[in-house]
């Protein structure tokens, strides 16, 4: 997706703050919540965060050297995510805030799927923490324009949304054509990005379409 200059510096200084935030959170956790199971499946808490730091230590190129390693991308993010999640959780909080102002903009994908990563990821983590997880509802709908779009690559196959539509009841945004699916827009992210924890604010013809192409759990 192409940005202007303006929106670039929006979207970076957006996941400025929320590596900032996601600090916050670590740094406020004992070692029972950081291990508590994440929404993204196999990693902890602290290796969610953990992953947030590789994505500017380790990088897209890291990425794929790992995954060359490992047999495949996501294995070698898996990787590298459970070997920094080795520090120690004030060593994680600390890198995000030193480095909270990096420029992730990976071939392809750009800068939107940093943020893309900081609210799923910020979701990840609190909300098996029962703790509130609400983005600006303008930032939910930029991470759905990428979602949608030909440039995300790496979260979920794009055969996954063919045929539905996605109404956001929080901008009166939509995106696709299909059968619809409505609701929030932090519960439509998630649930596109194949976390189900927010389908009981979804309704519409679609959301069993979608649950039916999500792997199981």
């Amino acid at each position: 997706m192409r940005l202007s200059a303006e929106e670039r510096e929006r979207v970076f200084a957006a996941v400025a703050d929320g590596r900032r935030s996601i600090a916050d959170l670590v740094d406020g956790l004992d070692a029972d919540q950081l291990a508590t199971p994440s929404l993204c499946v196999g990693w902890d808490v602290k290796t969610v965060a953990a992953h947030l730091v590789s994505d500017f230590t380790d990088g897209f190129w890291g990425f794929l050297a790992s995954g060359l390693r490992h047999g495949g991308i996501d294995r070698g993010i898996d990787a590298l995510a459970r070997r920094r999640a080795q520090a120690p959780a004030a060593e994680i909080a600390e890198m995000l805030r030193r480095r909270a102002d990096y420029r992730l903009s990976p071939p392809v994908t750009g800068p939107v799927s940093g943020l893309t990563d900081v609210l799923v990821h910020g979701a990840d983590m609190r909300i098996p923490l029962g703790l509130p997880h609400r983005p600006d509802p303008q930032q939910v709908a930029r991470v759905l324009d990428f979602l949608t779009g030909r440039t995300q690559l790496g979260f979920f196959p794009h055969r996954r949304l063919r045929g539905i539509a996605l109404r956001d009841t929080d901008t009166g945004r939509a995106w696709g054509e299909g059968q619809a699916i409505t609701g929030p827009g932090v519960a439509l992210m998630l649930a596109v990005c194949g976390r189900t924890v927010g389908f009981e604010h979804l309704s519409g013809d679609g959301l069993s379409v979608l649950a039916s192409r999500l792997p199981a759990q």
